[in-house]
């Protein structure tokens, strides 16, 4: 909880530059805010509604008010939040009435459901409550929500480092002849697994593990643009050519993660040259974006710039990487080629990096192996990393060699 408080200390310059002079976050009983485990403890919380009131209050600094069913002392050390609670319906509008804000912000009208989770019931609630020369006040928290959550204090690094550690421990028992015997394990059971570590490791997926299978002699299927997740019932074969997506929460921080692994044939002692030449391509796709980008430079000019190095070097390549922090795809800039084909297209290339963020580097190289008769191959990686003046710090190293699975 000595995070929080460090997390709150920053808010009321980030308030000042997003012109919001009160923020409310609204939590409904069974329907929890997903900012509220990051705006105040993460507790249970069970009345109807309970108000999460962030101040401007000027001179007097950030004034902190929780209005909630019921009381706990662990709400005290963070807010405003008497032994007897009142109703929000005589709270809330003594609160405006003493300061006046002139703008109310909530999580309305963001592009994220973490940016417009505020239901149009409380909604209603709020500006009846408010009145309606208040509720014209009502802005969108959109853009503060963005800059609170991209914002990493120091005392997080060695946690999230932690996580991305055991995510890579994870990864390296999937990938191995302990679990996966070719001919034999499907790719359901290597799911399965991935699911019994997390349980017993007492952390939570955001998603699903998935994993992709490319083969000799296959025209495997795409979605969206990328190579479809495998079937479950998948065997794995030698020869085969693996990459798994994972990511999970701890500590209040996601991971997200990719790799490769490759499957030797009998007789083989490494993957065929024209696989590793592939994996060197991303290598050096991963270099370009770690080496172009810098705090304070647009996402939409890094992927301008990473796209113009590559194709220099004549590699196909795609970047789509994201922020990462308290969701695994977190607010804030991206560097994304979808990012064009968006109506705000213009406003999200416009986003500049923040240093100490924390960003999922995820791309992919597609390559023609000579070894698999000219066939196409994607090598997809993705490696948490944090923002530094000298552009964006893997937390463990990359890869640079595939997985091998005798």
């Amino acid at each position: 909880m000595g995070w929080l408080e460090q997390h709150h200390a920053l808010l009321l310059d980030m308030m000042r530059r997003h012109d919001v002079a009160m923020w409310i976050v609204v939590n409904e009983e069974f329907h929890d805010d997903p900012l509220t485990q990051f705006v105040a403890p993460p507790l249970p919380y069970v009345g109807g509604r309970d108000l999460f009131v962030f101040i401007d209050a000027g001179e007097d600094g950030l004034r902190r008010v929780a209005i909630t069913g019921f009381a706990d002392e662990n709400v005290r050390r963070f807010f405003e939040s008497p032994s007897e609670p009142r109703p929000a319906k005589e709270v809330l509008p003594e609160l405006i009435a003493e300061h006046q804000p002139a703008t109310i912000a909530l999580s309305i009208g963001g592009h994220r459901g973490v940016t417009r989770s505020l239901t149009l019931s409380s909604y209603e609630w709020l500006s009846e409550i408010s009145g309606p020369e208040t509720s014209a006040r009502f802005v969108s928290a959109a853009d503060l929500i963005e800059e609170y959550l991209d914002t990493r204090i120091p005392e997080e690094l060695e946690w999230y480092r932690s996580a991305v550690e055991l995510t890579a421990e994870l990864n390296r028992g999937v990938f191995s002849n302990e679990v996966l015997v070719p001919g034999t394990t499907t790719i359901g059971e290597l799911r399965r697994w991935l699911l019994d570590r997390y349980a017993e490791h007492g952390v939570e997926p955001w998603f699903l593990p998935d994993f992709r299978v490319q083969r000799k002699g296959w025209d495997p299927p795409t979605s969206r643009g990328f190579l479809a997740v495998a079937p479950d019932s998948t065997v794995v074969e030698r020869g085969d050519l693996l990459h798994v997506d994972m990511g999970f929460n701890l500590m209040g921080l996601a991971t997200d993660w990719q790799k490769m692994a490759y499957v030797l044939r009998e007789g083989e002692l490494a993957p065929p040259d024209g696989l590793q030449v592939a994996l060197a391509r991303t290598n050096q796709l991963q270099d370009a974006v770690c080496r172009l980008s810098r705090p304070g430079k647009s996402a939409g000019e890094i992927y301008q710039e990473v796209m113009a190095a590559m194709d220099n070097e004549g590699i196909e390549a795609q970047v789509y990487s994201h922020p990462l922090g308290n969701q695994g795809h977190g607010l804030g800039p991206s560097i994304d080629f979808r990012t064009a084909e968006r109506e705000d297209a213009e406003e999200r290339e416009a986003k500049a990096l923040r240093a100490g963020s924390y960003f999922a580097v995820e791309l992919n190289t597609s390559s023609e192996v000579p070894e698999w008769d000219g066939q196409t191959v994607w090598i997809m990686e993705e490696d948490p990393a944090f923002l530094t003046d000298q552009g964006w710090q893997f937390f463990v190293p990359r890869q640079e060699a595939f997985f091998l699975i005798e």
